[in-house]
């Protein structure tokens, strides 16, 4: 059905402040653009419904370029302690959750984060067993790299003082050796392997919410990773076909493919941007550390206040090549969480020893800490950054005793890398962070939070222009997975995902980005949200 866009602000990201006034979309694709009157003329009779945005400002449809959409649709159903202010509150807040909770069963909270708490101590299993002592309870850090358990779930997973760490996981303990109920990295599958299994229908109950919510947020797509989290590789995979396609949920879902079922996906008949045009199959993704937040992102130095510990390496430097090699040897690009300038030096060193062939771009997820060694290095490689703006408010200042502030140059250098003439994609890593990219773009370019009194900003010189911070989230996410020529823009042939807002980004008080409402959300040329005034 041709459709008519008009009555607003039309920014087709071509070039910065490049408008047009009217649209024309048949099917899933922008047709033509110009001017209403040209465009109402030359299609007089194939338009058969008009959009007038009634003075709101119409993008490129916002793409979130790194995010676990189940995961993101599981904090909003089940216990989330990301807004306690301190331990007791997240505690009685798990207590109160509790209470509706048949007595044995599971609790799953996300969020917890001892940062912003005054005592900035961590949850152990003796705070989880004062208030929860009758169920088995696991509480995900916000970072998704530590857990704190009960002693309920230690006996049930037969865990004691005795039981060693995995290799690439920390398993924290007191003075005395004894458990806390912290376990980070690849530790924590020491916990979540006694997890009872999820059921198709929670996860498709989860996908359903983090996609109702998307439309909210005005996002039309995201590059998610969850294949390896629920029902394995083939049960995630066909809920996502199930809840996009045959529910007619209308959204780009381009889902990275865990190392531990990439051969099930091969297996399976899938390839790197195979799949279909709504779920698409994306780069094997790897992690090669963790992250700031629990000391486990892998640095070239110690941490500034903790000498003891350098972080955490996920995989040996001769496993993270096999792996790579993996990828290559069906020519699929990586998609590699480095968070640390250790991390991401092997990151390097494995592409270095296996460059991609073929088509496809690698990419590094994160990047939060480099050197200028290593931006020189990356040159001339296809490959993308994949970076997160939200960090910024989320990390500082705490970030900075913990690196050290001598140590951040090259940290969250968002500037810098674009200078440099690096590629850069944006995302939230939702549910870590909120999956709201209007959050994400204020981030970028006001560098800025409620603990910033002065309002200067942290590492100010690498704030984003809010073109810039923009783009990350359109062509930048279009771009890291080879969909430039028909995504990210608005331009004749691509296709008509649109986010329409009630204000200006690019006029509006940076500081005040936060408060723009999106008023509709267009997938394949349907409106999948429209806001109620």
């Amino acid at each position: 059905m041709g459709k008519l866009i008009y009555g607003g602000k039309i920014y087709t990201l071509k070039e910065e402040g490049h408008m047009v006034e009217a649209i024309f979309t048949e099917k899933q694709c922008i047709v033509d653009y110009g001017e209403k009157k040209y465009l109402e003329e030359k299609y007089e009779g194939r338009i058969q419904e008009k959009i007038d945005l009634k003075d709101d400002v119409l993008l490129p449809g916002f793409v979130d370029s790194h995010m676990h959409l189940v995961g993101h649709g599981e904090k909003l159903l089940r216990l989330n302690l990301s807004t306690c202010m301190s331990k007791e509150e997240a505690l009685q807040l798990l207590a109160n959750y509790a209470k509706d909770i048949e007595e044995g069963q599971w609790i799953i909270g996300d969020g917890w984060n001892e940062n912003m708490w005054r005592e900035q101590q961590v949850l152990t299993s003796k705070d989880i067993d004062q208030h929860v002592p009758n169920h088995p309870v696991l509480l995900n850090r916000i970072c998704k790299h530590a857990i704190a358990v009960n002693s309920y779930a230690l006996k049930i997973a037969n865990i004691t003082n005795h039981t060693p760490a995995p290799f690439g996981g920390v398993i924290e303990k007191d003075e005395a050796g004894n458990l806390i109920g912290v376990f980070k990295d690849q530790a924590q599958e020491l916990i979540t392997n006694v997890l009872p299994k999820v059921t198709d229908e929670y996860v498709e109950r989860a996908l359903r919410a983090g996609i109702k919510d998307a439309y909210r947020l005005g996002l039309t797509g995201a590059h998610t990773e969850d294949l390896n989290y629920y029902h394995g590789y083939e049960g995630t995979y066909h809920s996502y076909k199930k809840i996009v396609e045959d529910e007619g949920n209308l959204f780009r879902a381009h889902l990275l493919v865990h190392h531990e079922v990439f051969e099930e996906m091969i297996n399976d008949g899938g390839k790197y941007l195979g799949g279909s045009e709504w779920v698409e199959l994306g780069s094997m993704k790897i992690f090669a550390d963790g992250a700031f937040g629990g000391r486990t992102a892998l640095l070239s130095r110690p941490y500034h206040d903790d000498p003891s510990t350098s972080g955490v390496r996920i995989f040996t430097q001769e496993k993270l090549n096999e792996l790579v090699a993996k990828a290559r040897g069906k020519e699929v690009p990586i998609a590699v969480h480095a968070i640390g300038d250790e991390a991401f030096e092997m990151v390097l060193e494995a592409i270095e020893k296996h460059p991609l062939q073929g088509f496809g771009r690698d990419r590094l997820i994160h990047a939060t800490m480099l050197r200028k060694d290593l931006i020189e290095r990356m040159k001339g490689l296809p490959l993308i950054l994949d970076i997160q703006p939200s960090f910024v408010t989320s990390d500082f200042p705490w970030v900075i005793d913990r690196l050290g502030e001598e140590n951040l140059a090259y940290c969250y250098a968002w500037k810098t890398l674009l200078k440099e003439g690096l590629h850069c994609a944006g995302g939230s890593d939702a549910p870590i962070e909120s999956a709201d990219p209007l959050l994400g773009i204020q981030a970028a370019v006001t560098r800025s939070n409620e603990d910033d009194k002065q309002g200067n900003g942290y590492l100010p010189e690498e704030a984003l222009t809010v073109y810039e911070a923009v783009s990350l989230y359109t062509n930048g996410s279009a771009y890291a997975i080879c969909h430039e020529e028909d995504r990210g823009k608005i331009e004749k042939g691509y296709l008509a995902d649109f986010t329409i807002l009630n204000k200006d980004i690019f006029e509006a008080n940076p500081y005040d980005i936060d408060k723009i409402k999106v008023t509709k959300t267009i997938v394949g040329n349907e409106i999948m949200y429209e806001r109620l005034q």
